[in-house]
């Protein structure tokens, strides 16, 4: 008996050790996503700062009534219609870098609790061999098996 509880602990300790690196490099992963997604907002709020310049050029040419001021209002139209285009663009990559964040954080917390079962799991089973009880072996499968399942969800996802 000693004997197949020791082999279940030490798949176990494997399966935890995947689960576990797998945990860390999602962890990593939506972070990276979530720095990208700041960047992308910062280079947004860059573009709408130009728009309102634009913006605020046309109306002190109009209200101080410089020379060419069609040549240039056409211009600045041009130019701002330029850069809203280009803001659209640049918040619809923010928002795709938010969801991959959310993505990565939700298969995060899945190898997480996957990560937990499986410790008790190898705690609970490792207790057989002080008690030579079977009750913590039997305990420390199901905890194994419902980290197995749950960290198999975080996979699927």
């Amino acid at each position: 008996m000693g004997q197949k509880i020791g082999i279940m602990a030490a798949v176990l300790a494997v399966l935890l050790a995947v689960v576990t690196i797998a945990s860390h490099r999602t962890h990593t992963q939506a972070i990276i996503s979530r720095s990208e997604a700041n960047d992308k907002w910062q280079q947004y709020q860059s573009t709408r700062v130009k728009f309102h310049s634009l913006e605020l050029g046309e109306d002190l040419m109009a209200a101080l009534g410089t020379a060419n001021v069609e040549t240039k209002v056409k211009k600045y139209d041009k130019d701002r219609t330029r850069e809203e285009e280009k803001g659209k663009e640049i918040m619809k990559e923010a928002r795709e870098k938010e969801e991959e964040t959310k993505q990565a954080e939700a298969r995060a917390l899945r190898y997480d609790f996957g990560e937990g079962l499986l410790e008790i799991a190898l705690v609970l089973s490792s207790l057989y061999f002080i008690s030579k009880k079977k009750l913590f072996p039997a305990i420390g499968g199901l905890a194994g098996l419902a980290g197995v399942i749950i960290a198999g969800i975080g996979f699927a996802m």
